[in-house]
């Protein structure tokens, strides 16, 4: 598809979804919350599409007589329009803010788009920032403070993504993991990541790295030019896109979760990757550190910019490394238990409960 035939079919979609937003009437008799989600779709892959499909396990959709609209932040489809009408009609809105838009990795037109997520935050009856760095990248880059918030982490199932029986990681090369789509404005995430295993190897550290996930032609082409120069073909592998149903098996067949992307604001594949029992050498930007602590993994420094992508350097991932894999056990087990005391899906479910009957009761 071409692109100004992709963004003819944004535009007619979002007019659908601002017409299905005004033309409502709202029920408020039962007092049970009756959710529109504002265009955002549920899937098996991507993590607007996750949130909502769990999210939709408690409050199914209403494209009519719904009494309250829920935004999320990465799957924006109303108007600036819609989002006052609605506001003025005093039909409540939770908006879930999710990250902000960084001339580093959206170089043209990111006030744009922070300018849309403004009026989402200030429209919004109560919003739910995902981390304390999104509240704080929000408040720097819209300029907007939501009247009501909080902090609320994303969420992952405890019951479905669960470690393996066997934690034991010596005599044989130690597995790690990275995922996502990757694309050309963070193809350092990959890239960064297979110059820190050269020389853990270098190094004595006999590991290997299973990479799932749409990656972009450039950056595949530059990937397997670092693969061929340091003789990695058997190390490094590549197994494409994956759905959500099958990401519990692939995070139980790795040993440690690997993340370079800088001010990355709550990523759901930690989470993941935490409930599966895996230690995560991550980035320490953003909002990781906030959810993997000192105890379930280490983070690499690097400064806080928003101008430029920044990764860890080689050295310092492949001392990471070592350091997870001297403490292996005790990371391993402190991830899982993290995972469930801070994390677990119930909770997250709950306060959703909670808020959502609050404003409707305010309403009636």
């Amino acid at each position: 598809m071409r692109p100004w035939q992709k963004q003819l079919g944004r535009g007619i979609y979002r007019t659908v979804c601002d017409i299905k937003a005004l033309c409502n009437r709202p029920n408020y008799a039962s007092g049970v919350p009756r959710l529109y989600y504002g265009g955002a779709r549920s899937g098996s892959a991507g993590g607007p599409l996750v949130k909502v499909g769990l999210l939709q396990r408690e409050f199914p959709e209403f494209f009519y007589g719904f009494n309250l609209v829920y935004l999320l932040s990465g799957s924006l489809h109303l108007s600036g329009f819609a989002l006052k009408t609605l506001r003025s009609r005093n039909i409540p809105m939770v908006l879930n803010q999710n990250g902000v838009f960084f001339p580093a990795w959206y170089p043209v037109g990111w006030e744009a788009q922070n300018a849309r997520l403004a009026g989402a935050i200030e429209n919004a009856s109560h919003v739910f920032y995902q981390s304390e760095f999104c509240q704080r990248a929000a408040d720097k880059f819209t300029g907007v403070r939501a009247k009501s918030s909080e902090v609320l982490y994303n969420a992952v199932d405890t019951t479905v993504f669960q470690p393996r029986n066997q934690i034991e990681i010596q005599g044989r090369p130690v597995r790690l993991l990275l995922t996502g789509k990757i694309g050309n404005a963070t193809s350092s995430r990959l890239l960064s990541t297979i110059e820190g295993l050269v020389v853990a190897r270098k190094g004595g550290i006999e590991a290997e790295l299973a990479v799932y996930g749409v990656i972009d032609d450039g950056v595949m082409t530059s990937a397997h030019r670092l693969i061929d120069q340091y003789h990695l073909n058997r190390v490094v592998t590549f197994h494409g896109s994956y759905s959500h149903h099958k990401a519990p098996e692939i995070y139980r067949r790795a040993d440690i979760y690997v993340i370079n992307k800088h001010n990355d604001a709550c990523p759901n594949v930690v989470l993941e990757a935490l409930a599966s029992g895996l230690p995560v050498l991550y980035s320490a930007s953003g909002g990781i550190p906030e959810l993997v602590g000192d105890d379930a993994g280490v983070g690499l420094q690097v400064p806080e910019d928003f101008s430029r992508d920044l990764v860890p350097e080689p050295g310092d991932f492949a001392a990471g490394l070592s350091r997870i894999m001297a403490n292996y056990r005790d990371m391993a087990r402190s991830a899982r238990v993290r995972a469930i005391e801070r994390f677990d899906l119930q909770y997250w479910l709950k306060r959703h409960h909670d808020v959502f009957t609050k404003l409707i009761q305010e309403r009636t």
